[in-house]
């Protein structure tokens, strides 16, 4: 908060920042997360299932999922590097992050996305 002053009385009132996208912390901003799979496998399910599960508990109505299927659009791998299936991208808020895997490990998932700390051992 920065300081300014009453046009009427003089008296000092708290104005808030302004913040944009890189002031906020990263579970403000919305989430742009892409996951990569190789058709409907279990998983792939699995992956996609664990992920909505994470993103409604930690980033409720702030996020957004695009699944690509590398069996009908190969193509798409090259953009992002994916060399293993299925992988987790998470675009924004930058930096771009990646997890491989089913997203099983909940803990995991969380540390990579830098929803929550690394515990230190």
């Amino acid at each position: 908060m920065t300081d300014a002053k009453d046009e009427k009385t003089g008296a000092k009132k708290p104005t808030r920042k302004k913040t944009t996208p890189k002031d906020q912390a990263p579970h403000e901003t919305e989430w742009e997360l892409r996951l990569y799979v190789a058709g409907h496998t279990s998983k792939s399910i699995a992956a996609l299932n664990n992920l909505r599960q994470i993103c409604e508990q930690h980033l409720a109505g702030k996020y957004k999922i695009e699944v690509v299927d590398l069996l009908e659009n190969p193509q798409l791998a090259k953009g992002d590097e994916i060399v293993a299936l299925p992988t987790l991208v998470r675009r924004l808020p930058e930096p771009i992050r990646k997890i491989i895997g089913s997203l099983s490990d909940t803990e995991k998932v969380l540390v990579g996305l830098q929803l929550r700390p690394r515990e230190e051992a």
